[in-house]
């Protein structure tokens, strides 16, 4: 019996869907359904009823969830004590961004953090929220820039930053390329590239709920899971995106990138970053990161 098993067993039992508890737990669905069914046979009973359209605990399970639950939260209690107690003699914070952080706020964010703490190294790693947060949880990330889930986990703590701003990527020939800002009613019977709502759901809803809050059906003509991905498809003139303004620093020709007209109360949150970190936990130089971090929030939020 492994923990990653009884991980498995407590985010289904969490979500009652085997989709998105895997997908909580950053695996493939038949791995997933793999981990559940070799701890029901080392148990040699079933812990979980599952049918087409409903997951349910047996009688069993929900006894054996509970037990499962203490044991993880013994074990994660006993890695971050370890964890603290090591900071003194491993200076190196492991940072995870998504794209837009990585591209757009961390470079001009640490040489700030590296001036105060030059002898604190950090690691970085780029990844969508939905791979990030479970690394932040399992202490593998100190702390990660993402954007904030609609359903958050208790364990971790959240702090807003601030609000990225959305452009529109157009072929360079397109004739909206000439303007100074369009607005949802210039791209309603325009092709649009969106991205895969299932890894990146905020810059998918902000396209799809721009449009429906403008009263305007969203004409997709192609889905993608990049932003590379996406600005290149832009350039081969398959179709306009809107994405974050930080994706004009893609060094993809042939588009341009103008800016937005959102109208009030449309989608304003969608593009929201905030950096996350596990709660109730010790940390000096992840502490230091989120002071120099909040200090210089509202001048890196003019740039955004």
């Amino acid at each position: 019996m492994e923990l990653r098993q009884l991980r498995c067993l407590i985010a289904v039992a969490d979500t009652l869907h085997f989709g998105k508890a895997a997908q909580q737990m950053d695996m493939l669905p038949a791995s997933f359904g793999r981990q559940i069914k070799l701890l029901e046979d080392r148990l040699g009973s079933r812990l979980l009823v599952r049918t087409t359209r409903h997951v349910s605990l047996t009688e069993a399970g929900r006894d054996f969830v509970e037990a499962a639950r203490d044991i993880v939260d013994r074990a994660d209690r006993l890695e971050a004590e370890f964890r603290e107690g090591q900071q003194d003699q491993l200076p190196v914070l492991r940072i995870g961004a998504i794209d837009s952080a990585a591209a757009g706020l961390m470079p001009q964010f640490l040489p700030h953090f590296r001036e105060l703490y030059p002898k604190i190294d950090i690691e970085l790693m780029e990844q969508k929220t939905i791979r990030l947060l479970p690394r932040v949880l399992s202490g593998r990330l100190d702390a990660a820039i993402v954007r904030p889930p609609e359903v958050r986990d208790t364990r971790l703590k959240f702090r807003s930053l601030f609000n990225e701003t959305a452009v529109v990527a157009v072929p360079e020939q397109h004739d909206l390329a000439t303007k100074t800002e369009i607005t949802v009613a210039d791209m309603a019977d325009e092709p649009l590239i969106v991205p895969e709502r299932q890894s990146r759901p905020h810059s998918h809803d902000l396209t799809m709920k721009l449009f429906l809050g403008s009263g305007y059906a969203a004409r997709v003509a192609q889905v993608a899971e990049e932003k590379q991905t996406i600005v290149s498809l832009v350039s081969t003139g398959v179709g306009l995106a809107i994405v974050p303004k930080w994706a004009s620093r893609l060094a993809v020709g042939g588009v341009r990138f103008v800016p937005l007209s959102i109208p009030p109360g449309i989608a304003r949150e969608k593009l929201a970053l905030s950096v996350v970190w596990l709660r109730d936990t010790r940390h000096p130089a992840r502490d230091a990161f989120l002071d120099v971090l909040d200090a210089n929030v509202e001048a890196l939020s003019r740039t955004a």
